[in-house]
């Protein structure tokens, strides 16, 4: 079922940004009269579609291939490759009759709407929640830090209080775009010790194989007791209570949740000795590990309250604008880092799968709108990419046509369609499989 929940929402949050940025061509489209044969969404692939009907001379329909969708305009030379319409003269309502300028704005459309579809989502997700985050100076026992946090240096307990010299408020900044793609320093407090370290310029790499998580915790380090013992679990079976603290597993002393974590991790499908404390006593257990690394309790820990800032509803436009901006520079940023040797290629694109696994398996409607944001500045920054046959790509030619003073050729503009459709096709396929081996690689971690 949670698989079904996964895919179900994956679907769903593609159809709803492949149909408005079709949208956004076909308005465009028509606002300058010029004819569309076509809306789809999902392709309908050598004439076969799942549902189809036609009304005021366009075609609607949802094809069976479901990479994307397209609108079919006439005059226009697109994935369709359907040059036989382009053998007669022009028409008045074709695309190629209409100025470059028009035709640029019909190729833009797609990315306009997703540009403010990103905006709107997050400006009315800002309106509805605020923004909630602790305060970076209330983490009381410092940070814990994974596998590519402890690569650079950091240690749980330390305290980072400053980005490039400049404090930072938040504690959720420190896993933040700003910190990770911008080789930052962190000034960082360990004891009595202060300390600058960088964040390597290619940790973008290690965040691909581990999962952000692997950077620094999204938990700050805190004390824990057992808040309650799940029914038929290996915690029942070993008697822990409700209030119990657990003091060491083994020889090994506890005093925080990450070190209890650690030790269990450690140990899985092995008996442990649970050193407790309750009501002022000390008790001596024996718990069998699972396979997971997990006894099967709920934690209680001593975690500083979040703050809510609630910033009304025009207030909250310009701080969701930031945000839909944000992600659109972050793919920027990450590209960048590609051209310039501090990324691979495989680390930093994502397919269906990786885009999935995002989604979840609960149903969270919050969550899902916050991925249809993302996602829908993702999709109006690739598209951006001048690429033949995606929309930068044709926009790129207008721009060429536009300071030339007349258009490329039919010819060119073909083949560089059918250069671009083939590029676009192998990349999905090596996208498609480069998900499956980061899933692979993420389970042995």
């Amino acid at each position: 079922m949670s698989i079904v929940i996964m895919v179900g929402q994956l679907i769903l949050g593609l159809s709803i940004l492949v149909i408005l940025h079709e949208l956004g061509h076909f308005l465009a489209a028509r606002a300058f009269g010029i004819k569309v044969d076509k809306f789809y969404l999902f392709f309908d692939a050598w004439g076969f579609s799942l549902f189809k009907f036609t009304y005021k001379d366009v075609e609607y329909g949802i094809g069976w291939l479901p990479l994307g969708g397209y609108v079919k305009i006439a005059g226009m030379i697109d994935e369709s490759m359907d040059t036989e319409q382009m053998a007669g003269p022009p028409q008045p309502w074709e695309f190629r009759s209409k100025p470059a300028w028009q035709r640029l704005i019909v190729m833009l459309g797609g990315i306009f709407v997703n540009v403010v579809l990103g905006i709107f989502i997050f400006w009315m997700l800002t309106a509805r929640l605020g923004e909630s985050y602790i305060a970076n100076s209330s983490i009381k026992y410092g940070i814990v830090p994974g596998t590519i946090g402890k690569k650079m240096g950091l240690e749980a307990g330390d305290k980072i209080i400053a980005v490039n010299g400049k404090p930072i408020a938040r504690f959720e900044d420190l896993m933040s775009s700003k910190v990770l793609l911008d080789h930052t320093v962190l000034t960082v407090q360990r004891g009595s010790q202060t300390l600058n370290l960088t964040v390597p310029a290619n940790v973008i790499n290690d965040l691909s194989d581990y999962g952000i998580e692997q950077f620094i915790s999204s938990l700050p380090r805190t004390t824990f007791a057992i808040d309650s013992v799940i029914p038929k679990s290996r915690a029942q079976e070993a008697g822990l209570l409700h209030g119990d603290s657990v003091i060491a597993v083994n020889t090994t002393k506890v005093v925080y949740f990450d070190q209890f974590q650690a030790e269990l991790q450690a140990n899985k499908e092995k008996t442990v000795d649970l050193t407790v404390r309750r009501n002022h006593e000390t008790k001596l257990l024996k718990a069998t590990v699972t396979k997971d690394g997990t006894i099967g309790v709920r934690l209680a820990y001593d975690l500083p309250k979040e703050k809510t800032i609630n910033y009304g509803f025009f207030g909250s436009l310009p701080v969701g604008a930031d945000k839909a901006w944000g992600t659109f520079s972050n793919n920027a940023k990450a590209i960048g880092k590609v051209f310039n040797g501090e990324a691979k290629f495989n680390k930093v694109v994502g397919g269906p799968v990786a885009i999935a696994t995002m989604f979840g398996t609960q149903v969270d409607w919050v969550h899902f709108w916050t991925m249809v944001g993302l996602l829908s500045m993702v999709l109006a920054f690739t598209n951006l990419l001048p690429i033949p046959a995606l929309d930068g790509g044709h926009a790129i030619f207008l721009l060429i046509e536009m300071i030339k003073g007349k258009p490329l050729s039919d010819k060119f503009l073909e083949r560089a369609q059918l250069v671009g459709f083939v590029l676009l096709i192998s990349l999905m396929v090596f996208v498609f499989g480069n998900d499956i081996v980061k899933q692979v690689m993420k389970a042995r971690h």
